[in-house]
């Protein structure tokens, strides 16, 4: 056997890699530079960066320790520390030892697993040694005041130091600093209701309070408020949130003109406001602004941020009259949608002086013509339960770090993305909008075939770096906002919910407004027998073409014949799209009869059979919630949304536009996996039926094969025989199961064991196991398919085409209810079974069809008039 042959040179590295270098981005001046680290597989990256802790030890983030880069000066390679496929990902980590641990590591999700952490250590200081410390701040504050006078106010901070309802009476707090203006009791252990509001309410000039986290805002939280406020009416800060009489104190506060360390005046002296430059308003729970927040007050203001309030008692426009009279207001922090409209671009147009709009910049806004505009979002952190195992953590937590590629050579493309994550170095690396690095995969083949392909991924500054700098990477790196960036990012930050809640409720009250549907205007046809036999009076038989064996195989009745010239045929009968390419390479002309109809992708392509439903009749019972992916993601994370809000199924299915036999099809109730599962490829999302009907406790499907004769009038027919499809394992919907291929998907033709089910069987077992009449959902499932093609014909009437025949592959499932929900609409259906198999129809008292009679049915009915073994609808 021939030893194949190594890459010896840069000129023939080039020549090899030529099209995945220029895909990759790398600059033209690194490639030489490339080719020299992967020759000799140099990993040098850990001389110039290190990784550090950040979130709390929840993430970590990778910093510039070398001295300096310059941009584009150097590449580093970046090892992967596990690829795979997405249905053998938990089987992986399950088995291959050393893997699930490595990669919860890299994650921060095994924090628990550790051992006990310094802080851990010190949360357990005992009670004496926290009283020490509460009384040592009483002590403390008490020698300020003398110092300062009586007249002098006081704060006092108690954070999390175990005072409970007892300590909290002994510290004899109104006595002691009768000018109590904060206090600070958060986290600590008060259970008492009566206790807490007694010995609180005796401290008469308190401005601000703190209870939050104590155990007694578990069950009487709101009792609790209405005391102290009702008590304390100079109260205008309570656990974190305004009152209904804050004014020049609370803004103070949050202005930083007065703190525990500020406070350098006496009782009945209200701090200055004149001076304040940046005014932090955020989640305080402001219905409207109070008199002091005015231009006059603060005429300095040039930084605000009113993010997290209803402001509901203020019109929005009187709120943007009222910020646009800030002259020196330039920088703006406030929830879009919310108090100031749903669209940045509007803000932008009503506050002309401003300079940035939650950190985006006007000319940015302006330019991209974005409507949410968002750079201080809270990261997406990964979330688990003590008893959660290691590999569960980690697919919950691995969409953040995720990479994908599809393999390809000459002659096709892989069906089947690879995912992967790099190693520790280049999975510190966090997201920037303004990122100073470029992360591309990269395929090296040392042998020069896709064979022997290593894959890596290839890191280099795209601007100057300093030393102790973060090292960022753009996590949508060349995708805008025409390709929904600002919907995608919600895959690895806490995005604007309402915004996304809104865009659904507009898309919904679409569909809603068009519940009567197209079909009511347009199309209430007689199903008419018009297009009849096309056999020549002579009585020649019809010349067929195919390319399909099945065909070959099966028709053999005398009114038609088999033939090898396409441009002779009468009919042309084949799996390939009949296109004006094709009918040029087989010299085609318009008068052959072809098995396929103009325009079918309205029904055949997944985006475009939600696309064609949704326009003639809005949203159906049979037809599950259904989203494009690449138009309407903003949608579909506010359905999300407002299902997690109500508590609500939210388990969703992924599938390919143009995909058959599930491949890229993936269940899941992870929003991040849902917009992640967009880089492999053009998709829907549809609810998935999470309650069906199950079969001896198995999931099934059912396929069934539609004539269609003529689009307009529109004449389809049912073959009297359909076909169950049957999963292999027992149903469940623990989250584990959704990389069970053989738990949730039904076609075994090309994957598992296949189990066939004559359909008389079925039926009759299905009755028994579920006490229900098949007719009478048969009656639902017709009714239903009627309605898809009448649908189509509405929508595109351009289908019809007196010259074209077909059959289609529908696929049914019935819900809990035995409903039934459309799945897909299949052109030139699988039809292996339909020959194979003899059965029994179920409704014409169970006469004998003979499976290789199943091609002489279709012809018979499509191209001679006949109507045996098939039923019209």
């Amino acid at each position: 056997m021939a030893t194949a042959t190594r890459i010896r040179d840069f000129d023939e590295f080039s020549e090899v890699h030529a099209f995945l270098l220029e895909a990759s981005g790398i600059p033209t001046h690194l490639h030489r530079r490339l080719f020299a680290k992967l020759a000799s597989e140099t990993f040098d990256g850990g001389e110039f960066f290190s990784v550090e802790p950040c979130e709390g030890e929840r993430q970590r983030r990778l910093v510039l320790s070398a001295e300096s880069l310059s941009k584009e000066s150097d590449l580093f390679l970046v090892d992967h520390a596990w690829s795979f496929r997405l249905p053998d990902a938990l089987k992986q980590l399950r088995e291959v030892p050393g893997l699930a641990e490595r990669m919860a590591a890299l994650m921060c999700v095994d924090l628990d697993k550790r051992g006990e952490t310094e802080e851990t250590k010190n949360e357990e200081l005992d009670r004496s040694e926290r009283n020490k410390i509460a009384f040592e701040i009483v002590e403390k504050e008490m020698c300020r005041v003398k110092e300062n006078g009586r007249d002098i106010v006081s704060w006092l901070e108690f954070e999390e130091l175990g005072i409970d309802d007892d300590m909290l009476c002994s510290l004899d707090l109104s006595t002691k600093f009768p000018n109590l203006v904060a206090l600070n009791l958060w986290g600590n252990k008060l259970q008492n209701a009566d206790t807490v509001v007694q010995e609180i309410t005796k401290c008469k000039n308190l401005k601000a309070l703190w209870l939050n986290e104590n155990p007694v805002l578990d069950s009487c939280s709101n009792s609790i408020a209405k005391a102290i406020t009702e008590s304390l009416p100079g109260l205008e800060i309570y656990n974190s949130c305004f009152t209904t009489t804050f004014g020049s104190w609370a803004l103070s506060f949050c202005g930083g003109v007065i703190g525990p360390d500020n406070l350098d005046f006496a009782m009945g002296i209200s701090p200055t406001l004149n001076e304040i430059t940046t005014l932090d308003l955020s989640n305080r729970c402001i219905h409207k602004l109070p008199e002091e927040f005015f231009p006059n007050v603060l005429p300095s203001l040039s930084q605000l941020n009113i993010r997290g309030n209803p402001l509901d008692q203020m019109s929005t426009g009187d709120l943007l009259k009222l910020l646009s009279s800030f002259s020196c207001l330039k920088e703006l922090e406030v929830d879009i949608p919310g108090p100031l409209g749903s669209s940045a671009t509007e803000i932008v147009k009503s506050l002309p002086n401003l300079s940035m709009l939650n950190g985006v910049s006007m000319t940015v806004i302006v330019e991209s013509r974005k409507h949410v505009v968002d750079t201080a979002l809270e990261l997406r952190l990964p979330e688990w339960a003590p008893m959660d195992p290691l590999p569960e953590r980690v697919v919950s937590a691995m969409w953040y770090y995720l990479m994908t590629y599809r393999l390809a050579d000459e002659e096709k493309i892989d069906e089947t993305p690879v995912w992967y994550v790099m190693d520790e170095l280049g999975s510190a690396m966090r997201h920037s909008d303004n990122a100073n690095f470029r992360v591309a995969p990269f395929l090296f083949m040392p042998e020069g075939k896709l064979n022997s392909a290593i894959s890596y991924s290839v890191l280099w500054p795209t601007r100057a770096v300093q030393r102790e700098e973060e090292c960022t990477r753009d996590f949508l790196f060349g995708v805008g906002e025409d390709k929904q960036r600002s919907a995608r990012i919600t895959a690895w930050f806490h995005t604007p919910q309402n915004y996304f809640i809104q865009e659904f409720r507009k898309y919904y009250q679409d569909l809603e407004s068009k519940a009567l549907g197209l079909l009511n205007k347009d199309l209430h046809e007689d199903i008419k027998q018009v297009t009849g036999s096309i056999l020549p009076s002579d009585g020649h038989p019809l010349r067929v073409f195919t390319d399909l064996p099945q065909v070959e195989e099966f028709l053999t009745r005398p009114e038609f014949v088999l033939t090898n010239e396409p441009k002779y045929a009468d009919i042309i009968w084949t799996s390939l799209q009949v296109d004006a390419e094709l009918k040029k390479a087989l010299e085609l002309n318009d008068n052959q009869y072809t098995n396929q109809f103009p325009f079918e992708a309205c029904l055949v392509m997944k985006h475009h059979l939600a696309e064609t439903i949704h326009k003639a009749q809005g949203s159906l019972e049979w037809f599950q919630p259904t989203y494009n992916l690449e138009t309407q993601l903003s949608q579909l994370i506010g359905d999300y949304f407002v299902r997690k809000r109500d508590g609500l199924d939210n388990l969703w299915i992924l599938k390919p536009w143009n995909m058959a036999r599930t491949i890229d099809t993936t269940v899941t109730g992870d929003l991040s996996a849902i917009i992640r599962m967009m880089e492999t490829g053009p998709k829907i999302c549809q609810k998935y039926i999470e309650r069906p009907a199950l079969f001896g406790g198995r999931k099934f499907d059912l396929r069934y094969i539609v004539l269609v004769r003529s689009m307009r009038p529109l004449e389809i027919f049912l073959a009297d025989v359909f076909w169950v499809r049957l999963a292999n394992n027992q149903y469940t919907l623990e989250k584990s199961s959704f990389f069970e291929y053989e738990t949730h998907f039904t076609v075994m033709n090309y994957i598992g064991k296949l189990n066939h089910k004559h359909t008389p069987e079925f039926v009759e077992e299905f009755e028994e196991e579920h006490q229900v009449r098949w007719k009478e959902i048969h009656g639902r499932i017709t009714k239903m398919i009627r309605c898809i093609f009448e649908s189509a014909a509405v929508v595109q009437p351009e289908m019809h085409n007196p010259r074209s025949r077909a059959i289609y592959g529908i696929d049914v499932m019935l819900d809990s209810l035995f409903m039934p929900k459309i799945l897909e609409v299949t052109y030139c259906p699988d039809c292996t079974r339909a020959c194979k198999y003899d059965t029994e129809a179920i409704f014409r008292n169970n006469a004998p069809i003979k499976g290789r009679d199943f091609f002489n049915t279709v012809f018979g009915c499509l191209f001679l008039g006949e109507s045996n073994n098939v039923t019209p609808i």
